[in-house]
């Protein structure tokens, strides 16, 4: 990078992080009572950069400024009560500001192309996609080894005060950075947090729904094993491993109905389901997205037949419609 771009640069990175600083220091905060020890606010501080910055440091300050932008994003649908402050205008301006500066980064010849290597080729991004997606594109090799730190980190001790405060960042900064390694996606299931595992789930959605069974390969199995261990989930994030589960068993099981692995996901489903019959939330959650595990499993459905007809009977007579006509849809199509 030349003296003169990387100038220019600082120049933007100052001028759009001030104004996010200042609303920072003016939206109010108060600790969670169990992790009062530990700031969510100053962290997000101490990623913006303060005068004077070093032309060294460029790199190393673009960086903070994503991941910041990326944890106040992700404040505007989060759950989180370590994210519950921020409000809605202070992470819209975080979006607003970062997409300029995406815009302003390519608009200098030295930063035009945006290279990234998928097995053995090499893409040029430059010309395809919006300046930000370009920007997180090329910064994913510098802050995906930071995430998947953060979140094997925060996986050791739930009960820890800055865990919690870790399992929140690697919530926000997930949300922003999912088109991600299936690699990283694999650290997030194993993740004690619900918020962490059910972005890690997300994102397995998100490969499902993208890629093809030959681009999972040699990972199936694994990914699959991962699902049976989630199907265990809280119900906050149950519908994300139902939903995870269905697109990957489907998508690399297709053409092999008797796979062990159609078995051993329906019958972990079914478990849960036959513990907690009356849990609306589970059985909507399923019924909305088992249809096509039940057509990947033709007529070997009909062996679990004796589980789920019990099911079926009890949420026929369920006090809500959704799940009545949830039920009616899944026998017509059967029928």
């Amino acid at each position: 990078m030349s003296t003169s771009s990387s100038s220019v640069l600082l120049q933007n990175l100052i001028r759009l992080s001030e104004p996010l600083k200042e609303s920072l220091s003016r939206t109010p905060y108060t600790p969670p009572e169990s992790y009062a020890s530990v700031s969510v606010k100053s962290q997000l501080q101490s990623l913006l950069p303060n005068t004077p910055v070093s032309e060294p440091e460029v790199r190393i300050k673009v960086k903070n400024f994503a991941l910041f932008c990326a944890a106040l994003a992700s404040s505007s649908n989060s759950t989180s009560m370590h994210l519950s402050w921020v409000p809605d205008s202070l992470s819209s301006s975080a979006v607003s500001a970062f997409e300029e500066f995406a815009q302003a980064y390519y608009a200098d010849f030295m930063h035009s192309t945006c290279l990234m290597k998928v097995g053995e080729l090499e893409l040029d991004f430059g010309g395809v996609v919006e300046s930000e997606k370009k920007l997180v594109i090329e910064l994913m090799p510098e802050v995906l080894p930071l995430l998947k730190s953060n979140i094997k980190e925060s996986a050791i001790d739930a009960s820890d005060e800055g865990d919690g405060i870790s399992a929140a960042s690697a919530r926000a900064w997930w949300l922003f950075w999912l088109p991600i390694s299936s690699d990283g996606c694999y650290s997030a299931l194993d993740h004690w947090s619900p918020e962490v595992k059910g972005q890690g789930m997300i994102s397995f959605i998100y490969l499902a729904k993208n890629v093809n069974a030959e681009e999972i390969g040699g990972y199936a199995d694994v990914i699959l094993d991962a699902c049976c261990q989630n199907i265990a989930s809280d119900d906050e994030i149950w519908h994300y491993v139902v939903e995870m589960s269905v697109l990957l068993v489907t998508l690399t099981q297709q053409r092999n109905p008797r796979s062990s692995w159609y078995e051993k996901l329906l019958n972990e489903m079914l478990n849960h389901l036959e513990r907690q019959p009356r849990n609306k939330q589970r059985r909507i959650a399923w019924l909305t997205h088992c249809e096509p595990l039940f057509s990947g499993l033709g007529l070997i459905l009909l062996a679990h037949f004796r589980r789920l007809f019990p099911l079926f009977f009890k949420w026929m007579h369920a006090d809500d419609d959704e799940t009545v006509l949830l039920v009616r849809h899944f026998l017509l199509l059967e029928a």
